[in-house]
C-alpha cells in the first residue's frame, strides 16, 4: 500500500469521517486555516491517481468516497511504522511507549486483557 503525506493524510481523515462528500463539504470539515480550494482539489485528484479515493460524477460536481479503508491504512501505517523503526518487533515498540511515558500500566494491562479476548 502506497503511503500518504501529512497533507493527503489530513484529507483523507476527513473523508474517513464524512464516508462521502463533495469538494464543499471536504474543505468545510478541515480546520481553520482552511487550504485553498485548489490545493484541496489537487490533493484530492492525487488521492485518486493513489487509489485511495474514488469519485461519482454528477454533472459537474465529483462526490468522493474511500476506497481504502481508516482500519486497513492504519494497520499497514503501524506494520512500516514497527518495521522501520524497532526491527519489526512490535514489543519494541511497546517497550519504548513505556520508557517514554506514553503507555500507562494500567493502559499496558487493558492491552494485554484485550488481546487475551482476541487470542480466544
Amino acid at each position: 500500500m502506497k503511503t500518504l503525506t501529512r497533507a493527503e493524510e489530513q484529507i483523507m481523515q476527513v473523508i474517513w469521517k464524512l464516508d462521502k462528500a463533495f469538494l464543499k463539504e471536504i474543505i468545510d470539515a478541515l480546520p481553520n486555516p482552511k487550504p485553498h480550494n485548489n490545493t484541496v482539489a489537487t490533493i484530492i485528484k492525487i488521492l485518486t491517481e493513489k487509489e485511495f479515493v474514488g469519485l461519482k460524477v454528477f454533472g459537474r460536481m465529483h462526490q468522493y468516497y474511500p476506497l481504502v479503508g481508516k482500519d486497513a491504512y492504519s494497520k499497514n501505517s503501524m506494520k512500516s511504522l514497527v518495521k522501520g523503526y524497532f526491527e519489526g518487533n512490535f514489543s519494541n515498540a511497546v517497550s519504548c511507549m513505556v520508557k517514554e511515558n506514553n503507555l500507562s500500566i494500567d493502559e499496558l494491562e487493558l492491552l494485554l486483557q484485550q488481546l487475551k479476548k482476541i487470542k480466544n
